[in-house]
């Protein structure tokens, strides 16, 4: 590792095969935790590589718990590490885009630069975890989507864990998570916290096959926010886009605040499944949703996603989805 460190400190990067080397190394133990935490903390102040993420994204998937399923499923995810404290978009999402009919594995997991993730919220209403396959399988048939709590999937990564709940920031684990679905999904929709990572990540998927939508807000979020213009990039190239290209209004950040505490994520949570939500919630969970269904089926266009999006909240199919989901897990 200090040779590693050294290199990197000198402004050099690791090639493909040695980032592999490198995270399978440190998933297994080889490294102490100074030695981890400094590996770490490198990517924290310089860009990490083409060559480097898809390394690191090869040996954590080669290292995971893989689960197949007979169906196409999609993941809505984002790496989190915006520092912008919104309420838990994408996981509102994600159940939209199963009350749509698209069948869902998300892949998350608790709050590590954010106060609370997908994990933590799922948690507070007693989703139990779970990796068994069939009770992922039955939840995928029921609910239209299942939940795949990462540590359960990469126990590998226990050696890593702590070491990143006591930095508290962004690493480049923020960047892999979206990438390291055990499900191996064939859709994906990711939203990223910077332009520069969502470019690595949509040169990465066109290489990849999948369909996909890599998202940034221009402003900041790894989300539509609906605060200003977005890019996102897709099958089809790349595009810069406005609220109002959705049909949706602008919004104020403040309209997106996530509360103080995780009673509070979860009764926005509630009250958005519910109808009961603002109007600048409902839009944002909407307009993420909806760019998830054009993910799975770009040829109907982004209007009728939209459209889509929409009835799947209004009419309380996706409060019952949620309702599902917790059933079958218990």
């Amino acid at each position: 590792m200090k040779q590693i460190l050294n290199e990197l400190i000198d402004h050099r990067s690791l090639s493909k095969e040695s980032a592999h080397k490198v995270l399978v190394d440190l998933a297994t133990g080889k490294y102490n935790h100074s030695q981890t935490a400094a590996f770490m903390t490198v990517y924290m102040m310089r860009s990490i590589t083409v060559d480097e993420l898809q390394g690191f994204r090869d040996a954590m998937l080669e290292l995971c718990l893989r689960v197949d399923f007979d169906q196409s499923v999609i993941d809505v995810c984002g790496t989190g590490g915006d520092a912008k404290n919104t309420f838990n978009i994408s996981t509102l999402s994600s159940f939209i885009v199963a009350a749509a009919g698209q069948q869902e594995a998300t892949h998350g997991n608790y709050g590590v630069s954010s106060a609370y993730g997908s994990s933590n919220l799922l948690e507070f209403f007693v989703y139990k975890f779970t990796n068994d396959p069939d009770v992922l399988r039955r939840s995928l048939d029921r609910a239209n989507m299942c939940f795949m709590h990462a540590p359960l999937f990469h126990p590998a990564m226990k050696n890593v864990a702590p070491i990143r709940k006591e930095l508290g920031v962004k690493t480049f684990f923020n960047m892999l998570g979206p990438m390291v679905n055990p499900a191996f999904p064939s859709r994906q929709l990711v939203g990223v916290f910077s332009l520069e990572l969502a470019r690595k990540f949509g040169y990465l998927y066109q290489q990849s096959g999948k369909e996909f939508v890599v998202l940034h807000s221009l402003d900041g979020y790894d989300e539509i926010s609906l605060t200003g213009p977005y890019k996102y990039f897709f099958n089809g190239g790349e595009q810069i886009a406005e609220p109002g290209d959705l049909g949706l209004s602008q919004r104020l950040p403040e309209e997106l605040y996530g509360g103080d505490n995780i009673e509070d994520s979860a009764k926005i949570f509630l009250n958005v499944l519910e109808g009961k939500g603002t109007e600048a919630q409902k839009d944002a969970v909407i307009a993420n949703a909806a760019m998830a269904l054009y993910c799975a089926d770009q040829a109907a266009g982004l209007a009728n996603a939209v459209h889509r999006a929409e009835e799947a909240l209004v009419s309380g199919r996706a409060l019952e989805k949620f309702r599902l989901l917790l059933e079958v897990s218990n």
